[in-house]
């Protein structure tokens, strides 16, 4: 069952996609037509083996949610508040992040 928080936060992700920032994000890793730089492990990648990741967490693995104003600002940040990651340095981190907020 869909929750109007969960619909919230899901329209509000949607909307960081046309976020500048982010854009700029990736712009910024690009290192010819269709391939770019992982921020981490420093190899190319395909635009579709990449992610833009917010640097900070969205919520804080520590603290958890904290509320809607720590979440937006959170979400759409600037520029040098997201990286480029390749998905496995992504899924690492995102792995670490989830076993850190699985301890608290």
């Amino acid at each position: 069952m869909i929750t109007f928080k969960n619909w919230l936060i899901w329209v509000l992700r949607r909307a960081t996609y046309k976020w500048p920032p982010r854009s700029a994000s990736l712009k910024a890793a690009w290192v010819e037509r269709g391939i770019y730089r992982c921020a981490k492990c420093k190899k190319v990648f395909p635009r579709k083996d990449v992610a833009i990741d917010h640097i900070v967490p969205v919520i804080d693995p520590k603290n958890g949610w904290v509320s809607w104003d720590v979440y937006i600002e959170r979400l759409f940040c600037e520029e040098k508040g997201f990286q480029i990651l390749c998905r496995k340095c992504h899924d690492k981190k995102t792995k670490k992040e989830r076993s850190i907020g699985a301890k608290t």
